[in-house]
């Protein structure tokens, strides 16, 4: 079949074409909103600016075909090959793209606000400036996993999606904005995150081992339970968030902010805090074994059976803070 007599037959009312070889044609600009083309063969098809919406493309051999600036919002790409295929600034709003093979797909400023990506598979790809915005990642039952290991995802919107489990590890994030995003159980380990907006994500029982999150905002945060060893929070703020029983050790909190934070049986030991703010944290039982908590200020901080023997507190402000045995210190 050739691109003219699928756009006459569709002309014509015409709209299931399940199956159909239309490979290497060009269809760029064609008006297709609502086609079944499933299980269909659009390899290295030129789909340019087309008008997709709405169609059924589940099971479609999309590799390498080129969809740049098309409408696909709210199409059907259920297990849709689109490895390698250019989708810059395409738009998949609310499109389902659940179990769908998108590695090294080029999706630079595409709008994917909404749109279903569990099980999908996103593994280099660039997502550079893309919005992601309510989107869905989130892992069910082992079944759907999305995999974003190794993608480009600088500057994207995440805000308000749903990565629950997601594997994000050596992902670069950075200047990504994820406020408010549900990050719970993700592997976030070694990824970039330097710049990025998490103000009230939650990220409880996360993996951030060895994650760049350094001027990060994460200001109310939920990272309790999260792994953070060796991360780098340099200059990153994080108040109000909530830390309670995260894995701190070794990690790099030069400078941070965690004003009235809740650090409760965190494990701090061998972090540097070194100049942090800590007014009015709350470190109740937190374990911080040889810490670097130099010109820290901890003024009013609840440090009620902490371990803090072997910390290092030269020029620290404890003022007003409760000691581990509960006293003031004046």
């Amino acid at each position: 079949m050739d691109a003219q007599e699928i756009i006459d037959r569709y002309a014509a009312g015409e709209t299931k074409f399940t199956g159909a070889n239309l490979s290497g044609t060009n269809l760029a600009e064609a008006d297709l909103i609502g086609i079944v083309l499933n299980q269909a063969n659009l390899q290295n098809t030129n789909l340019n600016f087309a008008y997709l919406s709405r169609a059924n493309l589940s099971q479609t051999n999309l590799n390498g075909s080129q969809l740049s600036g098309a409408n696909l919002n709210q199409a059907f790409l259920m297990g849709a090959n689109l490895h390698d295929a250019d989708l810059h600034g395409a738009m998949l709003q609310g499109a389902d793209l659940r179990s769908a093979k998108m590695t090294l797909a080029d999706l630079l400023d595409a709008n994917l606000m909404d749109a279903d990506l569990r099980g999908t598979d996103l593994s280099g790809a660039d997502l550079t400036g893309a919005c992601l915005r309510g989107a869905n990642f989130r892992e069910e039952k082992r079944i759907y996993m999305a995999n974003l290991r190794g993608a480009r995802l600088h500057r994207v919107d995440l805000r308000g999606a749903n990565l629950k489990g997601a594997d994000l590890s050596k992902v670069d994030l950075s200047g990504a904005n994820l406020c408010a995003a549900t990050l719970w159980a993700a592997d976030l380990s070694g990824a970039d995150l330097r710049g990025a907006k998490l103000s009230g994500a939650m990220l409880a029982e996360a993996n951030l081992a060895g994650a760049n999150l350094s001027r990060a905002i994460l200001d109310d945060a939920k990272l309790n339970q999260a792994q953070m060893a060796e991360a780098n929070l340099e200059g990153s703020s994080l108040k109000g968030a909530n830390l309670t029983d995260a894995k701190l050790v070794r990690a790099n909190l030069r400078r941070v902010v965690l004003l009235e934070a809740v650090l409760n049986r965190a494990d701090l030991s061998r972090a540097n805090l070194q100049g942090a703010n800590l007014v009015n944290a709350r470190l109740i039982e937190a374990y911080l074994a040889r810490t670097n908590l130099i010109q820290a200020n901890l003024a009013n901080a609840n440090l009620t059976r902490a371990e803090i023997s072997s910390a290092n507190l030269a020029g620290a402000n404890l003022a007003g803070a409760v000691m581990p045995d509960e006293s003031i210190h004046e």
